[in-house]
């Protein structure tokens, strides 16, 4: 008798483990919408979120939390097709005036070409760190990971875990660093038809919509909570496996891997774009790339860098007779 309660225990706590670990992927556990059902449509018992544009509204969701330090991922399909012009931007961020964010933001292009993926760094209020990638696969075929390893030293942003970027703390070089202000997990679908593709070249075609980007993994935010502006317990750099030795740099595996990125990927980088900043910011000694990397591509990477720089440049300069910069700050997204 004994044993036959122990073992109706046993299977009772098992599958209520079960369906707590089920439910921890439930988009309403930790997040909010932003938008009507129209527009931010949940699926697949609340382990799926569609973000949806179309020309009555844009659409986007957000945490119930803030967050300070920690690793940060969600699953994301993006727009398919003829996505040109649409933005689909994955951000943290603060709600101070002087306010920290990251961000990845996917800028649409027409079919067949690739996505740019756009990083960013904000703190204390002050942007202007960019840097754009391509994706190495394809982005709307499929989930993939992107995500934020934060922590009191260093800033990495991935792709499907491997590293894209490194944002460093050089606080002692008088460089802000997101360390004090708690942010949450944002995510938003708008029309970007102004500088997303091609700096403004191709807009929006509405006759594509609706434009859908999907959403999975709700679970991804192995990060230090913070209640009642309380960061205390975050900042205890001996509290979080985040703030262990061995995420305080890149292994030799990571520093390939992002080499590799660099070398074969990145289209631009604030750090080398000498008529912005014709000194470096200091920052860029520990976060830039190396400034010989495009002479390591192959020849068909440079022709499709050219062609895009070149577009970029032409729409820099269509841009600012209009007072639109090429590199937007985050007043667009919702």
């Amino acid at each position: 008798m004994c044993f036959t309660t122990i073992s109706l225990i046993f299977t009772y706590s098992s599958r209520l483990l079960f369906i707590l670990a089920s439910m921890a992927n439930v988009f309403s556990d930790g997040f909010q919408p932003f938008a009507d059902n129209n527009h931010v449509r949940v699926v697949e018992n609340g382990q799926q979120v569609d973000l949806i544009l179309d020309q009555q509204a844009a659409s986007g969701f957000g945490s119930k939390y803030k967050y300070l330090f920690g690793h940060i991922t969600m699953q994301i399909k993006l727009v398919a097709g003829n996505s040109a012009g649409t933005v689909t931007a994955y951000y943290l961020s603060s709600d101070n005036p002087d306010h920290d964010e990251l961000d990845f933001e996917f800028l649409g292009n027409v079919s067949g070409q690739p996505y740019i993926l756009q990083t960013n760094v904000y703190a204390h209020g002050v942007g202007n760190r960019e840097q754009r990638i391509n994706l190495w696969f394809d982005p709307t075929a499929d989930f993939h990971t992107y995500g934020f390893l934060w922590n009191t030293n260093q800033i990495i942003f991935q792709v499907d875990d491997k590293p894209i970027r490194v944002y460093k703390n050089n606080a002692d070089l008088g460089v802000p660093y997101p360390n004090s202000k708690p942010m949450a997990l944002y995510s938003s679908l708008w029309d970007g038809s102004q500088w997303a593709t091609q700096g403004g070249l191709i807009k929006l075609d509405w006759a594509s919509a609706p434009f859908v980007a999907s959403y999975r993994n709700f679970d991804g935010l192995d990060a230090c909570t913070v209640y009642n502006n309380d960061i205390s317990s975050c900042v205890a750099t001996t509290s979080h496996w985040w703030e262990a030795s061995a995420f305080q740099t890149l292994d030799n595996t990571q520093l390939d891997e992002l080499n590799w990125v660099r070398q074969n990927y990145q289209l631009y980088d604030y750090c080398t774009d000498t008529k912005r900043y014709p000194t470096p910011p200091p920052e860029c000694s520990t976060n830039s790339s190396p400034p010989h990397f495009l002479h390591q591509h192959n020849c068909e990477f440079c022709s499709r860098h050219q062609s895009i720089m070149q577009a970029f440049k032409y729409a820099a300069h269509i841009q600012s007779s209009n007072c639109s910069p090429l590199f937007p700050t985050n007043s667009h997204k919702t």
